[in-house]
């Protein structure tokens, strides 16, 4: 076996925005293990997305990986049916899976699908809202000390079937009529935000679906040409109706699980860099239309899977970035006018919740977020922060043209929005709601291009 250990330190954009790189490359005989857990909120318990507590399990929410063994070191990339897993939650996560997998923290990729259905959550946000009068609930800190326990004793016990890979499969294919861009600038100049449904505004529905990544990914890994499992990877917000108080997984829950189903092969599904794009085109919250985007994600799927073609599983090579990102320039007042807003009890309880989450993120802002990808010959799989733009995902596409790039946004969430600088100037929701800085794209561009190895 032939192996490499290097740590750089670089600096990005001034000494703030430091950036640690760790790579590790091997050759050695590659075995992997998959596993699963519920990950979903009891009733009357840990709030869904802001506040809202459980009352229906229309399906339950599932924490989805692999753990990936080099005959030295574990690795392990993770996909959970929840909206955001924010700051010391996201660590919590990793913690556990690491501990599960018998590895390092910095060896581990969580991220979520973003359901709107599903949990978003920020300990220290509760941790805040918890020195104020009368604090809503918005993190439940013993359900999540047990949710992850039980997420790791399910990769602990899935090291007893870990079992060799030697191949690997790309596919894609193009998916028709579910994604569609939040931010439309049309040719009088005007800014039109879409979000995710355009139920009684036809005026949005007829926009085009605007600057998005039409393409789904599938990286396969088989033994003998039979697939292990499958990984699938698309950018849009998943969600087609919520608000109320049950959990499902929507519609790359549905697909995922119809395709596994079918197939008899380990499916994960992992959103890309879509905070600006959503399937507002193509949705008016019914549940007609929830079928007919599943029915077409699931087309996008199962032809990504026909398309795949095999080859020699190529050399592992894991990178881990500890990235720190730029605060809003406007810190200080934003920090003031948030914990004013947190503490104000006639304020509603999820607006309170949001506003700690400000607070959170702008209290550890001088402490890194870890990010990662995972390269397996030419086959590189980059694991992002936040609810990144889609063109961070083309950009990392365009940095290896001749590889395959399969991108995952939605890891730590404590930024919300990562936006590119222009979006500032053009105004709209996500530059409005995002808790990092506007000059945050020089920074993660230079972060994409060191976990693609790129110098």
């Amino acid at each position: 076996m032939q192996r490499r250990d290097f740590l750089t330190s670089v600096l990005i954009g001034g000494p703030l925005f430091a950036a640690s790189v760790r790579a590790e490359k091997t050759t050695a005989p590659l075995r992997i293990a998959t596993f699963q857990s519920d990950v979903t909120p009891p009733i009357d318990g840990h709030p869904l997305i802001w506040v809202t507590r459980v009352k229906t399990v229309e399906t339950p929410l599932l924490a989805k990986g692999i753990v990936i063994e080099d005959g030295k070191k574990r690795y392990v990339i993770c996909a959970v049916d929840w909206c955001g897993l924010c700051n010391s939650t996201h660590d919590l996560f990793r913690r556990k899976l690491a501990a599960g997998a018998g590895t390092d923290v910095s060896c581990v990729a969580v991220q979520t699908v973003h359901q709107h259905t599903a949990p978003y959550t920020d300990s220290d946000a509760q941790k805040l809202l918890e020195k104020t009068e009368s604090p809503p609930l918005f993190a439940d800190l013993k359900f999540l000390g047990e949710v992850t326990d039980r997420l790791a004793a399910a990769v602990k016990k899935s090291l007893d079937d870990l079992q060799p890979f030697d191949s690997i499969g790309t596919g894609e294919a193009k998916v028709d009529r579910v994604a569609s861009s939040r931010r439309i600038i049309t040719a009088d100049g005007k800014f039109h935000g879409r979000m995710s449904n355009t139920k009684g505004r036809p005026q949005l529905r007829e926009l085009p679906e605007g600057y998005i990544d039409p393409m789904l990914k599938t990286i396969t890994l088989a033994q003998h040409g039979k697939p292990l499992v499958r990984i699938h990877y698309y950018a849009t917000h998943p969600q087609s109706f919520y608000g109320d108080p049950r959990t499902c997984y929507d519609v790359p829950g549905f697909a995922r699980e119809r395709l596994q189903k079918k197939e008899n092969v380990f499916q994960i599904y992992f959103n890309g860099c879509g905070g600006d794009v959503a399937m507002g085109k193509y949705n008016d919250r019914s549940k007609e239309a929830r079928d007919a985007l599943t029915n077409r994600l699931y087309a996008g799927m199962e032809a990504s899977v026909a398309s795949t073609k095999l080859q020699p599983v190529g050399p592992l090579k894991w990178r881990s970035i500890d990235l720190l990102l730029p605060a809003r320039v406007e810190k200080n007042k934003v920090v003031a006018r948030e914990r004013a807003r947190m503490e104000d009890t006639k304020v509603r309880p999820a607006s309170r919740c949001y506003a700690a989450c400000r607070v959170a993120f702008n209290q550890r802002i001088d402490r890194p977020i870890g990010i990662n990808s995972l390269a397996l010959g030419n086959v590189h799989m980059l694991y992002l922060p936040g609810e990144c733009m889609v063109d961070y995902q083309l950009f990392a596409q365009g940095v290896k043209p001749d590889d395959f790039v399969a991108v995952a946004a939605y890891g730590d969430l404590g930024p919300g929005y990562i936006c590119t600088e222009k979006s500032f100037s053009e105004g709209g929701y996500e530059p409005g709601a995002s808790r990092a800085g506007r000059k945050c794209e020089p920074v993660l561009k230079k972060a994409i291009r060191q976990l693609l190895g790129v110098k």
